[in-house]
């Protein structure tokens, strides 16, 4: 059968995979200080038309959010995220363990506004007896599909200069945001209105990989150190910048993220032609509908894989289907015959 349980189930996309066996022997300086790591790094500063950003190539997003936040504050300073947020539900408790909390708020679509970012903030008095929100995180997409839209990236920077907050943005799925039918922003919008995000490239099509990227207040003079510190400093480096220069020349980062989407979309208005309803619109290649009990048990007795999200009641839970730059159209095809026999 087919697993929908992630979108990095798979190795890397085959250019990658060229890229990286033509270049195996190769003999460079370690650390991400080599060639190929400077020439990716040029290449992500000039579609994000950010000639001044600093560019850091790490394994994954977990040690990307945990450095970053690490990185920018203070041992009393705290992060504000959504409820669904990948630091508050999914690391478990990486950035608490670094010293710092995560102070999460209800977020019904996943998304954070100036209104709940303010929220958290009168929750704290702003004395040494709590501590004190410097932060504000977002992922595009979000952790339950959703994106931002320029005007909500916007209103947060606003937020975040007035209330003196880094703006901090996860990628892990940017690739998925960026190629939405929705979507209105660009690297170069995200570079200009956030302190540090991240091109995501495990979950698509590279092997293993996130591309950082600090700009605007950011504090880059000692970075690496506090990378190194973490255990982020790769010493083969150059492995993520052959991965993510083969990935980004010619639009091929955005093609199969594309293809991710329209497989999702396909999935979706399967999902929905047969009845079963999706509490959560998502423009993007997670999806989320409502399955009875009984039919998800015969799915997973024909072999499909995919993650339980919430039960909404005693007969019934929200499920997550989730595709990749791999998944064939013939897979959503199956599934969708299989699903229309249960039940």
């Amino acid at each position: 059968m087919y697993s929908f349980r992630n979108d990095y189930s798979e190795g890397a996309h085959p250019k990658v995979m060229e890229a990286l066996a033509d270049t195996n022997l190769e003999q460079t300086v370690g650390y991400g200080m080599d060639p190929r790591c400077q020439s990716a790094a040029a290449l992500i500063r000039d579609l994000c038309k950010a000639p001044d950003a600093d560019i850091h190539f790490l394994v994954g997003g977990t040690q990307a959010n945990l450095v970053v936040i690490d990185a920018f504050l203070q041992s009393y300073e705290a992060v504000i995220g959504a409820h669904t947020s990948h630091i508050n539900t999914h690391e478990t408790g990486a950035i608490e363990a670094t010293g710092h909390k995560v102070c999460s708020i209800y977020a019904p679509d996943g998304k954070l506004t100036p209104a709940l970012v303010e929220e958290v903030l009168s929750q704290h008095n702003g004395t040494e007896h709590m501590v004190l929100p410097r932060m504000v995180y977002v992922s595009d997409s979000t952790e339950i599909g959703t994106i931002y839209t320029k005007a909500e990236l916007a209103a947060l920077r606003r937020c975040c200069d007035e209330h003196g907050l880094y703006l901090f943005l996860d990628g892990a799925r940017l690739g998925s945001a960026l190629t939405s039918p929705d979507n209105d922003l660009t690297l170069a919008d995200i570079a200009a209105l956030t302190d540090v995000f991240y091109i995501g490239g495990t979950k698509n099509g590279v092997l293993f990989g996130e591309a950082l990227v600090l700009s605007n207040a950011a504090p880059k003079a000692h970075f690496r150190w506090h990378m190194k510190q973490r255990g982020a400093v790769l010493a083969k480096g150059r492995l993520l910048g052959i991965q993510f220069q083969a990935i980004l020349e010619d639009g091929l980062y955005f093609d199969i993220a594309r293809h991710a989407n329209e497989m999702a979309f396909r999935l979706r208005d399967g999902i929905a032609a047969l009845g079963y309803p999706f509490p959560v619109p998502s423009p993007t290649n997670q999806q989320f509908p409502v399955l009875p009990n009984t039919v998800i048990g015969q799915l997973e007795a024909r072999g499909y894989q995919f993650e339980a999200q919430e039960a909404v009641d005693a007969e019934h839970t929200c499920v997550r289907f989730v595709t990749s730059w791999a998944t064939p159209e013939s897979a959503i095809d199956a599934f969708l015959k299989d699903l229309a026999d249960c039940k």
